[in-house]
Protein backbone atom coordinates (compact mmCIF):
# COMPACT_ATOMS: atom_id res chain seq x y z
CA UNK A 1 0.00 0.00 0.00
CA UNK A 2 1.03 3.76 -0.26
CA UNK A 3 1.81 5.68 2.96
CA UNK A 4 2.78 9.14 3.60
CA UNK A 5 6.20 8.52 5.42
CA UNK A 6 9.47 10.55 6.93
CA UNK A 7 12.84 9.25 7.88
CA UNK A 8 14.40 12.31 9.71
CA UNK A 9 12.57 15.62 11.26
CA UNK A 10 12.42 18.77 9.68
CA UNK A 11 10.20 20.70 7.52
CA UNK A 12 7.54 19.43 4.53
CA UNK A 13 10.44 18.34 2.17
CA UNK A 14 11.06 15.33 4.72
CA UNK A 15 7.86 13.60 3.75
CA UNK A 16 7.72 11.10 1.12
CA UNK A 17 5.04 9.24 -0.69
CA UNK A 18 6.38 5.56 -0.88
CA UNK A 19 5.07 1.59 -0.72
CA UNK A 20 5.33 0.08 3.18
CA UNK A 21 3.73 -3.09 4.07
CA UNK A 22 0.08 -3.49 4.31
CA UNK A 23 -0.72 -3.54 8.10
CA UNK A 24 -1.31 -7.07 9.46
CA UNK A 25 -4.58 -8.70 10.40
CA UNK A 26 -4.28 -8.54 14.83
CA UNK A 27 -6.28 -9.86 17.30
CA UNK A 28 -8.76 -7.00 18.29
CA UNK A 29 -7.80 -4.44 15.88
CA UNK A 30 -10.01 -4.04 11.90
CA UNK A 31 -8.09 -2.72 8.42
CA UNK A 32 -9.79 0.35 7.93
CA UNK A 33 -9.36 1.16 4.07
CA UNK A 34 -9.10 5.52 4.64
CA UNK A 35 -11.00 7.34 2.32
CA UNK A 36 -10.64 10.81 3.91
CA UNK A 37 -7.71 11.75 6.42
CA UNK A 38 -7.47 14.83 9.00
CA UNK A 39 -4.29 16.88 8.79
CA UNK A 40 -3.52 18.98 12.49
CA UNK A 41 -1.26 20.65 13.78
CA UNK A 42 0.25 17.94 15.94
CA UNK A 43 1.21 16.24 12.71
CA UNK A 44 3.28 19.27 11.91
CA UNK A 45 4.68 18.91 15.56
CA UNK A 46 5.54 14.93 15.42
CA UNK A 47 7.33 15.95 11.55
CA UNK A 48 9.43 18.71 13.33
CA UNK A 49 10.15 16.41 16.43
CA UNK A 50 8.63 18.54 18.69
CA UNK A 51 6.39 15.30 20.17
CA UNK A 52 8.25 12.28 21.18
CA UNK A 53 7.60 9.17 18.42
CA UNK A 54 7.91 5.41 19.17
CA UNK A 55 9.64 2.85 17.13
CA UNK A 56 11.85 3.31 13.95
CA UNK A 57 11.61 5.39 11.01
CA UNK A 58 9.91 5.53 8.26
CA UNK A 59 7.42 6.99 10.13
CA UNK A 60 3.82 7.29 9.12
CA UNK A 61 2.06 10.14 10.59
CA UNK A 62 -1.78 10.87 11.13
CA UNK A 63 -4.15 10.11 13.88
CA UNK A 64 -7.54 11.14 12.50
CA UNK A 65 -9.32 9.39 9.43
CA UNK A 66 -12.40 7.74 8.05
CA UNK A 67 -13.54 5.01 5.92
CA UNK A 68 -14.41 1.88 5.35
CA UNK A 69 -13.34 -1.57 7.13
CA UNK A 70 -11.82 -3.96 4.89
CA UNK A 71 -10.94 -7.02 7.59
CA UNK A 72 -11.18 -8.16 10.98
CA UNK A 73 -9.07 -9.72 13.33
CA UNK A 74 -9.69 -12.06 15.98
CA UNK A 75 -12.13 -10.86 19.32
CA UNK A 76 -13.95 -8.44 16.35
CA UNK A 77 -16.81 -10.04 16.54
CA UNK A 78 -19.21 -6.85 16.25
CA UNK A 79 -17.61 -5.46 13.57
CA UNK A 80 -17.85 -6.05 9.97
CA UNK A 81 -15.83 -5.60 6.55
CA UNK A 82 -17.67 -2.59 4.68
CA UNK A 83 -18.70 -1.09 8.12
CA UNK A 84 -18.23 2.54 8.02
CA UNK A 85 -16.15 3.73 10.64
CA UNK A 86 -13.93 6.85 11.91
CA UNK A 87 -11.45 7.35 14.21
CA UNK A 88 -9.59 10.51 15.96
CA UNK A 89 -7.34 9.06 18.22
CA UNK A 90 -5.04 6.11 16.18
CA UNK A 91 -1.55 6.53 14.36
CA UNK A 92 -0.52 5.98 11.29
CA UNK A 93 -3.38 7.30 9.60
CA UNK A 94 -1.59 8.60 6.55
CA UNK A 95 -1.74 5.23 4.48
CA UNK A 96 -4.48 3.80 2.24
CA UNK A 97 -5.24 0.90 5.11
CA UNK A 98 -4.34 1.90 8.75
CA UNK A 99 -5.12 -1.22 11.77
CA UNK A 100 -7.33 0.16 13.98
CA UNK A 101 -7.88 -1.13 17.94
CA UNK A 102 -11.80 -1.64 18.17
CA UNK A 103 -11.63 0.67 21.57
CA UNK A 104 -11.06 3.33 18.71
CA UNK A 105 -13.20 3.16 16.75
CA UNK A 106 -16.47 5.46 16.16
CA UNK A 107 -19.63 4.13 13.86
CA UNK A 108 -20.10 6.74 11.38
CA UNK A 109 -23.79 7.23 10.88
CA UNK A 110 -25.23 6.97 7.22
CA UNK A 111 -25.88 11.00 7.12
CA UNK A 112 -22.15 11.41 8.05
CA UNK A 113 -20.03 11.51 4.91
CA UNK A 114 -16.17 10.33 5.11
CA UNK A 115 -15.21 13.61 4.48
CA UNK A 116 -16.90 15.46 6.94
CA UNK A 117 -16.00 12.89 9.67
CA UNK A 118 -12.37 13.29 9.12
CA UNK A 119 -13.02 17.20 8.71
CA UNK A 120 -14.68 17.71 12.22
CA UNK A 121 -14.16 14.53 14.73
CA UNK A 122 -10.74 15.53 16.39
CA UNK A 123 -11.26 19.27 16.62
CA UNK A 124 -14.92 18.57 17.22
CA UNK A 125 -13.94 16.45 20.22
CA UNK A 126 -11.47 19.16 20.68
CA UNK A 127 -13.98 21.80 21.24
CA UNK A 128 -16.51 19.62 23.23
CA UNK A 129 -14.00 19.28 25.56
CA UNK A 130 -13.12 22.59 25.58
CA UNK A 131 -16.20 23.87 26.32
CA UNK A 132 -17.29 21.22 29.01
CA UNK A 133 -14.61 19.82 30.62
CA UNK A 134 -11.79 22.32 30.59
CA UNK A 135 -14.23 25.46 31.17
CA UNK A 136 -18.03 24.57 31.02
CA UNK A 137 -19.21 27.73 29.30
CA UNK A 138 -22.38 29.10 29.96
CA UNK A 139 -24.86 31.39 28.15
CA UNK A 140 -23.81 34.75 28.01
CA UNK A 141 -19.87 34.59 29.07
CA UNK A 142 -17.72 36.26 26.98
CA UNK A 143 -14.95 34.37 25.28
CA UNK A 144 -11.77 35.15 23.47
CA UNK A 145 -11.09 32.49 21.01
CA UNK A 146 -7.77 32.43 19.08
CA UNK A 147 -6.90 30.85 15.77
CA UNK A 148 -10.26 31.46 15.05
CA UNK A 149 -10.51 30.88 11.35
CA UNK A 150 -8.87 27.38 12.17
CA UNK A 151 -10.11 23.83 12.44
CA UNK A 152 -10.56 23.88 15.70
CA UNK A 153 -11.66 27.66 15.98
CA UNK A 154 -13.81 27.79 13.71
CA UNK A 155 -16.01 25.04 15.56
CA UNK A 156 -14.83 26.50 18.94
CA UNK A 157 -16.62 29.93 17.64
CA UNK A 158 -19.81 28.33 16.69
CA UNK A 159 -20.30 26.11 19.62
CA UNK A 160 -19.78 29.13 22.01
CA UNK A 161 -22.57 31.21 19.98
CA UNK A 162 -24.87 28.12 20.12
CA UNK A 163 -24.77 28.04 23.61
CA UNK A 164 -25.30 31.49 24.14
CA UNK A 165 -21.79 33.09 24.80
CA UNK A 166 -20.54 36.74 23.43
CA UNK A 167 -17.48 35.34 21.12
CA UNK A 168 -14.06 37.98 20.44
CA UNK A 169 -12.15 36.22 17.59
CA UNK A 170 -8.24 36.54 17.18
CA UNK A 171 -7.42 36.08 13.31
CA UNK A 172 -3.94 36.56 11.39
CA UNK A 173 -6.11 38.53 8.52
CA UNK A 174 -9.19 40.48 8.05
CA UNK A 175 -10.27 37.53 5.77
CA UNK A 176 -9.58 34.63 7.93
CA UNK A 177 -11.30 37.02 10.22
CA UNK A 178 -14.74 38.01 8.36
CA UNK A 179 -14.45 33.76 8.44
CA UNK A 180 -14.83 33.80 11.91
CA UNK A 181 -18.03 36.53 12.12
CA UNK A 182 -19.44 34.28 9.60
CA UNK A 183 -19.56 31.56 11.76
CA UNK A 184 -21.09 33.59 14.91
CA UNK A 185 -18.34 35.50 16.43
CA UNK A 186 -19.55 38.66 17.37
CA UNK A 187 -16.16 40.85 16.44
CA UNK A 188 -12.76 40.18 15.07
CA UNK A 189 -9.22 41.60 15.52
CA UNK A 190 -5.70 40.47 13.71
CA UNK A 191 -2.97 39.68 16.27
CA UNK A 192 -1.12 43.24 14.87
CA UNK A 193 -4.52 45.08 16.79
CA UNK A 194 -4.33 45.70 20.53
CA UNK A 195 -6.19 42.95 21.18
CA UNK A 196 -5.51 42.64 24.24
CA UNK A 197 -7.02 46.05 25.80
CA UNK A 198 -9.96 45.39 22.87
CA UNK A 199 -10.27 41.87 24.86
CA UNK A 200 -10.91 43.83 28.34
CA UNK A 201 -13.18 46.04 26.75
CA UNK A 202 -15.43 43.06 25.48
CA UNK A 203 -15.84 41.69 28.34
CA UNK A 204 -18.13 43.06 31.08
CA UNK A 205 -15.83 43.12 34.01
CA UNK A 206 -12.41 44.09 32.54
CA UNK A 207 -11.62 41.43 31.02
CA UNK A 208 -13.20 38.44 28.65
CA UNK A 209 -14.59 35.26 31.09
CA UNK A 210 -12.33 32.71 29.01
CA UNK A 211 -9.82 32.53 26.59
CA UNK A 212 -9.11 29.60 24.36
CA UNK A 213 -5.78 29.83 23.47
CA UNK A 214 -4.54 27.31 20.72
CA UNK A 215 -0.97 29.54 19.64
CA UNK A 216 1.05 29.38 22.80
CA UNK A 217 3.72 32.19 22.30
CA UNK A 218 0.45 34.31 22.91
CA UNK A 219 -0.39 32.98 26.28
CA UNK A 220 0.99 35.36 28.21
CA UNK A 221 -1.33 38.30 26.63
CA UNK A 222 -4.25 35.78 26.94
CA UNK A 223 -3.56 36.21 30.72
CA UNK A 224 -3.96 39.64 30.60
CA UNK A 225 -7.05 39.78 28.59
CA UNK A 226 -9.14 37.59 31.10
CA UNK A 227 -11.10 39.39 33.82
CA UNK A 228 -10.27 39.13 37.83
CA UNK A 229 -11.20 35.68 38.31
CA UNK A 230 -10.97 34.83 34.69
CA UNK A 231 -9.40 31.61 33.10
CA UNK A 232 -7.19 30.72 30.86
CA UNK A 233 -7.29 27.41 28.90
CA UNK A 234 -3.64 26.26 26.91
CA UNK A 235 -4.06 23.55 24.12
CA UNK A 236 -1.93 24.18 21.33
CA UNK A 237 1.42 26.03 20.82
CA UNK A 238 0.61 26.45 16.77
CA UNK A 239 2.50 30.29 17.23
CA UNK A 240 5.54 28.44 19.40
CA UNK A 241 6.10 27.63 22.80
CA UNK A 242 4.90 29.89 25.73
CA UNK A 243 7.10 32.16 28.00
CA UNK A 244 6.92 30.55 32.03
CA UNK A 245 4.18 31.26 33.77
CA UNK A 246 4.81 34.03 37.14
CA UNK A 247 2.29 32.05 39.80
CA UNK A 248 2.26 35.09 40.96
CA UNK A 249 -0.13 36.62 38.15
CA UNK A 250 -2.53 34.02 39.21
CA UNK A 251 -2.63 34.79 42.51
CA UNK A 252 -2.45 38.27 42.23
CA UNK A 253 -5.68 38.37 39.63
CA UNK A 254 -7.35 35.00 41.40
CA UNK A 255 -6.87 34.05 38.00
CA UNK A 256 -6.54 30.06 36.38
CA UNK A 257 -4.50 28.98 33.67
CA UNK A 258 -5.20 24.98 32.65
CA UNK A 259 -4.01 22.80 29.66
CA UNK A 260 -6.03 20.77 27.55
CA UNK A 261 -5.25 17.37 26.01
CA UNK A 262 -8.07 15.41 23.73
CA UNK A 263 -6.30 12.23 24.91
CA UNK A 264 -6.93 12.55 28.50
CA UNK A 265 -10.63 12.80 28.32
CA UNK A 266 -11.28 9.91 25.17
CA UNK A 267 -10.82 7.23 28.36
CA UNK A 268 -13.25 4.66 26.70
CA UNK A 269 -15.01 3.25 23.78
CA UNK A 270 -17.86 5.03 25.55
CA UNK A 271 -16.87 7.89 26.62
CA UNK A 272 -15.60 8.02 22.80
CA UNK A 273 -18.48 7.20 21.13
CA UNK A 274 -20.74 9.37 24.11
CA UNK A 275 -18.59 12.50 22.73
CA UNK A 276 -19.05 11.60 18.76
CA UNK A 277 -22.63 11.85 19.20
CA UNK A 278 -23.12 15.52 20.11
CA UNK A 279 -20.57 16.13 17.39
CA UNK A 280 -22.99 14.59 15.07
CA UNK A 281 -26.10 15.96 17.06
CA UNK A 282 -23.94 19.49 16.36
CA UNK A 283 -23.89 18.70 12.51
CA UNK A 284 -26.96 17.36 12.08
CA UNK A 285 -29.07 20.98 14.12
CA UNK A 286 -26.73 23.11 12.15
CA UNK A 287 -25.24 24.13 15.44
CA UNK A 288 -21.46 24.00 13.76
CA UNK A 289 -20.87 23.88 10.03
CA UNK A 290 -17.33 22.02 8.33
CA UNK A 291 -15.58 23.73 6.37
CA UNK A 292 -12.76 22.04 4.13
CA UNK A 293 -10.28 24.78 3.13
CA UNK A 294 -8.26 22.74 1.01
CA UNK A 295 -8.17 18.72 -0.23
CA UNK A 296 -4.77 17.21 -1.58
CA UNK A 297 -4.18 13.55 -2.76
CA UNK A 298 -2.41 11.67 0.02
CA UNK A 299 0.87 12.30 -2.53
CA UNK A 300 1.04 15.69 -2.54
CA UNK A 301 1.31 15.76 1.75
CA UNK A 302 4.15 18.15 1.09
CA UNK A 303 1.69 20.74 -0.60
CA UNK A 304 -0.90 19.81 2.44
CA UNK A 305 1.53 20.76 5.08
CA UNK A 306 3.29 23.55 3.82
CA UNK A 307 -0.42 24.80 3.32
CA UNK A 308 -0.96 24.23 7.07
CA UNK A 309 2.20 26.00 8.10
CA UNK A 310 1.63 29.08 5.95
CA UNK A 311 -1.28 30.21 7.97
CA UNK A 312 -3.06 30.76 4.87
CA UNK A 313 -5.26 28.29 5.26
CA UNK A 314 -8.99 28.23 6.74
CA UNK A 315 -10.98 25.76 8.23
CA UNK A 316 -9.81 21.80 7.48
CA UNK A 317 -7.32 20.37 4.90
CA UNK A 318 -7.69 16.91 4.46
CA UNK A 319 -5.70 14.69 2.37
CA UNK A 320 -7.48 12.15 -0.02
CA UNK A 321 -5.83 8.21 -0.42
Amino acid sequence: MKALVFERFGGPEVLAYVDVPDPPEETGHVVVRTAAIGLNFADVYRRNGVYHLAGAPPYILGYEAAGTIESVGPGCENHQPGDRVAFADSPFANAERVSVAVGKLIPLPADISFETAAATLLQGLTAHYLVTDSYALRAGESVLVHAAAGGVGLLLVQVARSLGARVLALTSSEIKGAVAVRAGAECALRYDDDWVAAARAFGKSGGVDVAYDSVGSTLDSSLQAIRTGGHVVFFGMAGGDPKAVDPRVLMDGSKTLSGGGLWNVLTSPTERERRAKVVFAWLRDGSVRVEVGARFPLYEGQKAHHLIESRKSVGKILLIP
